[in-house]
C-alpha cells in the first residue's frame, strides 16, 4: 500500500474540527477526494503530505509512519516520495519555469534531467514557455508547470489540489491523461481533490467528506 491513513482528526479551533475517512491507495491506483467547500479537503491533503500534523490518527506512506519522522527527515522524505500540486503555483518569480523545475530537482537531491523537464513541458503543451518567468504566463500555464514540477522525481504518491480548475477542456484532458499515465507507469498512488466533472468521469474510486 502506498498511502494509508486511519482515524485522522484535526482542529483549527473548537468550532472548526474535522474527522476524516480512512484512505487506502495502492500502487498504480487513482482516487478522488470530494466534498463541499469548507469540508476540509485541502486540510486533509496537507495532513497526508506531512505539512500539518493530525491531532489523532496515523498516516503511512510506503510503510513509513509520518508521525515518527522528525521535521527535517519528514521534509526530505516528502521531497523524495511525494509530488504536490497546489491550487497556487508557488514559483520563484525571478526564475524561469524551467529554472524553477531545476531548482526543485536540486532540492530533492536528484540529478537535473533537462530532457525530462523538456518532455514534461511538451506533454503539457508549455514547451514554448520554458524560458518565461511565472508572471509572463497565465494561471493555467503556471498550473501546468506546477504539475510538471510535481512529477519530475517520479513520486510514489501524487497529491493534487484542483489540478484542472484553471484549464480549458483540452488542457484538462492532457493533465488528467498525464497524471494517470504517470500513476500507472511508475506504480504511483494518485489522490486528486476536485469539483471537476471532467475528472470524475475518468477516476471511479472516490472518498467523500
Amino acid at each position: 500500500m502506498v498511502l494509508q491513513s486511519s482515524n485522522l482528526k484535526f482542529a483549527y479551533s473548537q468550532s472548526a474540527s474535522f474527522d476524516f475517512p480512512d484512505i487506502a491507495i495502492q500502487p498504480g491506483e487513482a482516487a478522488l477526494l470530494l466534498g463541499p467547500s469548507g469540508s476540509g479537503k485541502s486540510t486533509l491533503l496537507n495532513l497526508l503530505a506531512g505539512l500539518n500534523a493530525p491531532q489523532a490518527g496515523s498516516i503511512s506512506i510506503n510503510g513509513i509512519d509520518l508521525q515518527r519522522l522528525g521535521e527535517r527527515k519528514k521534509e526530505l522524505f516528502r521531497a523524495k516520495n511525494i509530488g504536490l500540486v497546489f491550487q497556487r503555483s508557488f514559483f520563484l518569480p525571478y526564475l524561469s519555469l524551467s529554472e524553477n523545475l531545476k531548482l526543485a530537482s536540486r532540492y530533492q537531491g536528484n540529478k537535473i534531467d533537462n530532457e525530462q523537464i523538456a518532455h514534461l513541458f511538451e506533454q503539457l503543451q508549455i514547451g514554448h514557455l520554458s524560458n518565461k518567468k511565472p508572471n509572463e504566463c497565465s494561471l493555467g500555464e503556471q498550473q501546468r508547470a506546477s504539475i510538471a514540477r510535481a512529477l519530475i522525481q517520479n513520486p510514489s504518491l501524487i497529491l493534487a489540489d484542483e489540478p484542472s480548475s484553471a484549464l480549458d477542456d483540452y488542457n484538462a484532458s492532457k493533465v488528467a491523461d498525464l497524471l494517470l499515465s504517470v500513476c500507472q507507469k511508475f506504480d504511483s498512488a494518485l489522490l486528486v481533490v476536485t469539483h471537476d466533472q471532467r475528472l470524475k468521469s475518468l477516476i471511479t474510486k472516490s472518498y467523500s467528506l
